[in-house]
């Protein structure tokens, strides 16, 4: 069964369906659920190991040896990792790593310094 979001504007846990709408009974607030997995995507938080929380053009540190896919080289622990860029997918961390180029990398394995 599909677990119904709470009311973004009351925080209701009452809320139903209706057709493709969502209404909320406390507060007579009406959205769609498309509308909230759009904004839930849109305000995609990216957490590194420790749970912080990584923003565009932060420095990461790399914790763990990395293989590189495709080629006989390992990113070694503890490389710096400047100026990254989110986005969207299961690598969510873009950046270019001195003497590596243009990678895409996994949060789980940075941390922000």
């Amino acid at each position: 069964m599909l677990e119904l979001p709470n009311c973004p504007k009351c925080q209701s846990a009452y809320t139903y369906e209706d057709g493709n709408l969502l209404i909320c009974p406390e507060c007579a607030h009406e959205w769609t659920l498309e509308l909230e997995t759009e904004d839930r995507a849109e305000n995609k938080i990216v957490k590194d190991a420790n749970g912080n929380v990584l923003n565009d053009g932060d420095t990461v540190t790399v914790i763990k040896d990395l293989k590189v896919k495709g080629s006989s080289s390992v990113i070694k622990i503890g490389t710096k990792v400047k100026n990254i860029r989110l986005v969207d997918g299961d690598h969510d961390i873009d950046c270019k790593i001195d003497d590596f180029g243009a990678m895409k990398l996994k949060s789980e394995f940075v941390k922000k310094v």
